[in-house]
């Protein structure tokens, strides 16, 4: 699926189409999965549909070791959720199955057999934060700050919640989600959301393509009991990130939310 292209290299926005895409290819053993959408690689829900998809699928894949998740070009990792559609939400059904589609992301990610180490070069809000915290390890430049953004718009990080508080507890996610400012990358790393960091996009490449080659050899059945372990204890979570969905689906229709969303719009 998608186009073949050197696994160090990410494509430019130039390459995307107008409503974002996301591409696949397979090489050595390791998978690599790219999105993107030309509004700082926000995630609309087709985006989401298609990355679930995709991880699905390579997760099913038998010449698949590892996955490697990342972004297009060299702005932003991930603007989290799109402000086009979320503006456009009229009732609580679609609100909620707008954010069914992170729901759908989260569970593939975590449900998947094989690792998923994800490439961070730039700076992730939101559902973003959720993409890494759902990944098994993230590799990100100095530059990748992050964000949860969603108390500035009248909502709360509900769905995205549960996997990012299992990846740094719940006293830093309770102190980022009701902070909705910048944590640099730093914080990051000391609090588990990156395993490493890099100073630069070509020092990442080199890592993230070392690391995933190194996971890809070793012993696959190992990797997925390891796999298995690390994500024990989350059978609950189809039904709770369900419950979170509706939540946030409801949130979203108030007149604070309607307003907050229109002026962030504005300046983006």
């Amino acid at each position: 699926m998608g186009e073949q292209a050197p696994r160090t290299v990410a494509p430019t926005h130039a390459a995307l189409a107008p409503n974002g895409s996301v591409s696949s290819f397979t090489t050595d053993g390791v998978t690599d999965i790219c999105f993107g959408h030309p509004k700082s690689n926000s995630l609309p829900s087709t985006i989401l549909s298609a990355l679930a998809e995709a991880i699905d699928a390579a997760g099913a894949q038998r010449d698949t070791h590892v996955i490697v998740l990342r972004s297009y070009g060299t702005g932003a990792f991930c603007a989290g959720a799109s402000f086009d559609e979320l503006s456009a939400i009229r009732d609580a059904a679609t609100g909620k199955e707008f954010f069914m589609g992170f729901a759908r992301v989260i569970l593939a990610m975590t449900r998947c057999p094989k690792p998923i180490v994800t490439r961070v070069h730039g700076k992730t809000v939101g559902g973003g934060v959720g993409v890494v915290a759902a990944s098994d390890y993230a590799i990100a430049t100095t530059k990748a700050s992050l964000r949860l953004s969603e108390l500035a718009v009248g909502i709360g990080p509900f769905v995205v919640g549960p996997v990012i508080e299992r990846k740094i507890g719940p006293g830093a996610f309770g102190a980022m989600a009701i902070d909705a400012d910048w944590r640099d990358a730093d914080w990051g790393e000391r609090h588990g959301l990156y395993a490493q960091l890099t100073d630069d996009v070509t020092l990442l490449d080199r890592a993230v393509a070392e690391f995933a080659a190194k996971v890809a050899a070793a012993n696959p059945d190992a990797v997925t009991r390891i796999k298995r372990a690390a994500w024990s204890g989350i059978d609950h979570w189809p039904r709770l990130l369900e419950e979170r969905a509706a939540m946030s689906g409801t949130l979203v229709l108030s007149d604070y939310t309607r307003n907050a969303i229109a002026a962030f719009a504005k300046r983006g």
